[in-house]
């Protein structure tokens, strides 16, 4: 398991208690004992370590290497997933995954960013951010579901739309705010989902839904740390003060009404128990898709309207 600055602690400490146990078996010994105080030692750690997580540290946590993708999800929680290509305009974009599925006995339309695992997949995958041609293939999909009365599930995970000549040469705003608009008028349910990172445009372009929940160590912002750091203080170095100013962490969302739910994870994050996350995750989904569908399409469409316009409202 990859550990992240702030975890070498608790790293040191399993490698400590992983070394003790060889020990045990090698030399035949009874330190059972000690193995337990050092376990415990290890629990006390991890729940004061990741209690107490500011906004930049859960920035990383939804950056981890290897944090659970929507593909790990799709095999996880879905079956009979039929993935859809290309926007029938430029071609298919491989950082956004879309398609038909079931969710139990439940048919679904799937739109996701997808990020790559290591340098020649992240190349394929243009490290989650999506072109143009992705947002079209994605609306392709929502109007499919429109057309066959299928709920759409969601899965936000990218630093950002891709700010390239290309991509901006094939109209990324535009694509990006045609999305925007059309969702707001889709008759079907949608729930959207941070399960990384949440970033910019390239997020809201797929994040319009009735119900938007985020990964507890997720985050979901107008602009990157980095980013935000190099605008405000001219140093992206200053990152870790950009996050917390953000107010871009999952809690901070919640405080404001901007999201709707937050989903547990593992102690450490996703990427420590998957099955357990994605557990929660289909729990929430099936939860809010029962009470969406309890709405008459007309009254969907004016929460779903009142909900994005509600949100910034100053008291």
């Amino acid at each position: 398991m990859v550990g992240l600055n702030f975890e070498k602690p608790i790293t040191e400490l399993e490698k400590k208690i992983q070394e003790l146990k060889n020990f045990i078996l090698e030399k035949k010994i009874d330190l059972s004992s000690e193995v337990k105080r050092l376990e415990d030692k290890l629990l006390t750690l991890k729940e004061d370590t990741y209690s107490n997580l500011t906004a930049w540290q859960k920035v990383q946590i939804a950056r981890h290497p290897q944090r659970p993708y929507s593909l790990d999800y799709i095999s996880i929680l879905m079956s009979d997933f039929i993935e859809l290509h290309g926007d029938r305009v430029f071609g298919d974009d491989k950082a956004m995954i879309c398609g038909i599925a079931k969710l139990d006995n439940q048919k679904i339309a799937f739109i996701g960013h997808q990020k790559g695992r290591d340098t020649k997949e992240n190349l394929k995958r243009n490290f989650g951010c999506s072109h143009p041609e992705g947002y079209r293939k994605a609306l392709r999909v929502m109007q499919l579901a429109e057309k066959f009365g299928l709920p759409i599930i969601i899965f936000i995970d990218t630093p950002g739309a891709y700010p390239g000549i290309g991509a901006e040469e094939r109209g990324q705003s535009q694509a990006i705010a045609l999305n925007l608009r059309e969702m707001i008028y889709f008759k079907v349910p949608i729930i959207a989902t941070v399960i990384g990172e949440g970033g910019s445009g390239g997020a809201l372009g797929i994040g319009v839904a009735d119900r938007v929940c985020v990964l507890e160590n997720a985050y979901y912002s107008v602009i990157s740390p980095e980013g935000c750091a190099a605008i405000l203080w001219k140093d992206g170095a200053k990152a870790s003060e950009a996050a917390e100013v953000l107010k871009l962490t999952a809690q901070d969302l919640l405080k404001m009404d901007i999201i709707d739910e937050i989903i547990p994870e593992p102690l450490g994050g996703a990427h420590h128990d998957i099955q357990k996350t994605a557990q929660n995750l289909k729990e929430a989904i099936k939860r809010n898709l029962k009470e969406l569908k309890t709405y008459a399409k007309d009254e969907l469409l004016k929460l779903r309207y009142k909900k994005f316009r509600s949100i910034g409202a100053i008291e």
